[in-house]
């Protein structure tokens, strides 16, 4: 049984999330976002809770409650000049920064030196922070999946789930992007979705990002599928967040953009008789 079954949908139906990461990263994120939901395609967005334009997307989301919003959960920074840390003082969760107090660039250094206790404290103080603010979140999902980097993590992050009565992000392809073996981190309760799409840099590096998403529309299979994207705009300041990281950085970032409030790419889910669902949806019905 696919996840649509469980959901009540028929075997054959092709559900979609166009999931928007990464807001509150950025002003020029923060305004991207708001306009592929407001005039695009993407039904489907969540909030970095550290980030400093945190407030700003927070508010946007205060005000327009109709659109599915969730908890992007950080425990990485992969930028080279730009950077935020844990929401906690560093005093409570000092096994989650650099020696300058920031998160970990990668996935492997946070496995390496964080603690399981110090991972708990500051996702569920991120949660808290943006309870306390008045959101109203859909679902829990991880930047860069850095939950998946140790088995420990990934426990501590499905038991916020439950904790908070929210569905969680989990996904076999995005557990073995990042190492974590499916098998082992899965358990028989847990919902699942079918398959996850997200770009690759090939993809950027040779012109065809935009090949890629017209690709997955349409071919997609039967079943619950989330495809996660990353719109900004390639202005000064988004080159300055990703300088010398090209891989989701400010030009791949303006593609996305661009893709998704195209209209004629929005005729592709009518010809394929793609459903748009939200997580709102999806916690209404398992």
């Amino acid at each position: 049984m696919n996840a649509a079954q469980k959901l009540g949908f028929s075997a054959n139906s092709k559900l979609l999330i166009i999931h928007a990461d990464d807001a509150g990263l950025s002003h020029s994120e923060n305004r991207a976002t708001m306009q592929v939901l407001e005039n695009g395609f993407v039904n489907s967005y969540s909030i970095m809770v550290p980030c400093p334009w945190f407030y700003e997307m927070a508010q946007y989301a205060k005000n327009n409650p109709r659109h599915d919003c969730g908890i992007h959960l950080t425990l990485t920074c992969e930028w080279e000049n730009y950077k935020f840390g844990p929401v906690l003082p560093i005093s409570e969760v000092p096994s989650l920064v650099d020696s300058n107090g920031h998160f970990y660039k990668k996935r492997e250094q946070l496995r390496e030196n964080a603690s399981p206790e110090h991972v708990q404290k500051e996702l569920k103080a991120q949660i808290d922070k943006a309870l306390q603010f008045g959101l109203k979140p859909t679902h829990i999902d991880s930047h860069m999946y850095s939950v998946g980097s140790d088995t420990q993590f990934f426990k501590i992050y499905k038991e916020l789930g439950k904790e908070y009565d929210l569905p969680v992000l989990l996904n076999k392809q995005l557990m073995e992007l990042v190492g974590l073996p499916p098998a082992e981190n899965i358990d028989a309760e847990d919902f699942i979705i079918d398959k996850t799409y997200v770009g690759e840099f090939k993809y950027f590096e040779a012109g065809k990002l935009s090949d890629f998403y017209s690709a997955v529309l349409n071919d997609l299979q039967s079943g619950l599928n989330l495809l996660l994207i990353h719109p900004a705009f390639d202005d000064n300041e988004m080159q300055g967040v990703t300088v010398n990281h090209p891989n989701f950085g400010a030009a791949w970032r303006q593609i996305d953009f661009d893709f998704f409030t195209n209209k004629e790419n929005q005729l592709i889910l009518e010809e394929n008789n793609i459903e748009l669902i939200t997580w709102k949806d999806i916690n209404n019905r398992i």
